[in-house]
């Protein structure tokens, strides 16, 4: 749901990889996970300014509401990963949870808590710290990790975090997903259903057609990566499982390409003349480039914003 880009020059030797706290703290039924070098993103004005277009309304107020916990973020924070999950396995209600990782002064933290009078609610062992009146609670589950969000999504991420209830760790199709693009800098895993909300709006018109309807139930999990060498690089893969189902998406997404071109910005007919789609084993990849002069005209396109959402 959130895409913050790197500049080229920031992006060397950087990686967002989620320690094991924070994964066992975000629950199995996940939908989307987006990690971020946050360093990174702060240090580059290009990144900043994609985030500020891209990011929903319910991942700044995340954002805001960890800065008013006392963090330096410019300093503390190295890596941010927001969580959207469903209540329940059959339910399609979803709720979003932050964590951020770095070298936090947890004293530092508790004192600015305590000099404004601010009272924790225990949780089990776990002191949950308001945020203002943002609804929103703060709580460190070590020394480099710090889990964020609302009251009722603190507690079921405690819960998964606990072994109370099952955590990623038990989600075998996004643990793979994972493992394939954790050594990146900014990355995105997406489940089935985010997977087909998300080809929904990439094929506008051709998803329409009746061979998604056919295909949309075989997509299993997909994942995305971007970043700013030699200009703007974003990498799609989607997982179908079978050989027949991975080129019937390829066709589909041929023909959304053939449609955008026709009737798209000229920054999305400069990126999909770069844009190549291939299938092999069951995966589906798409890779589009763009040159940094186009980038700003490009984010700015229903086509970028149904991408890396």
């Amino acid at each position: 749901m959130v895409a913050a880009l790197l500049a080229a020059a920031t992006f060397a030797g950087h990686a967002s990889q989620l320690s094991t706290d924070a994964r066992t703290a975000i629950p199995h039924d996940i939908q989307q996970l987006v990690v971020i070098d946050y360093r990174a993103m702060q240090e580059s004005s290009a990144a900043m300014a994609l985030r500020n277009r891209v990011m929903l309304p319910e991942l700044k107020q995340l954002e805001e509401a960890l800065q008013k916990s006392g963090l330096n973020d410019n300093h503390d924070v190295e890596q941010l990963a927001f969580a959207i999950f469903r209540l329940k396995p059959e339910n399609e209600q979803t709720t979003i949870i932050g964590i951020a990782q770095g070298q936090f002064s947890m004293q530092d933290v508790l004192a600015n808590f305590k000099k404004q009078k601010i009272k924790p609610t225990l949780i089990g062992e776990n002191k949950l710290y308001p945020l203002g009146t943002s609804g929103m609670q703060v709580v460190f589950l070590d020394s480099s990790t710090i889990l964020f969000g609302g009251t009722s999504a603190i507690k079921i991420a405690l819960k998964a975090r606990d072994g109370e209830a099952p955590n990623m760790l038990t989600n075998q199709p996004i643990m793979d997903a994972m493992r394939a693009v954790e050594s990146e800098p900014l990355w995105s895993i997406l489940d089935k259903k985010g997977t087909e909300t998300m080809m929904r709006q990439v094929l506008g018109e051709a998803g329409s057609l009746t061979d998604f309807d056919t295909v949309r139930k075989r997509l299993q999990a997909s994942w995305y990566t971007m970043n700013f060498q030699h200009g703007v690089h974003f990498d799609l893969t989607i997982q179908t499982g079978d050989t027949f189902t991975a080129a019937t998406v390829a066709s589909l997404l041929s023909a959304a390409v053939v449609l955008r071109k026709a009737s798209g910005s000229e920054a999305e007919k400069v990126a999909l003349t770069n844009t190549s789609v291939s299938s092999d084993s069951g995966k589906l990849g798409v890779h589009f480039a763009v040159g940094e002069s186009d980038f700003e005209s490009l984010i700015k396109s229903p086509l970028f914003q149904g991408m890396v959402h």
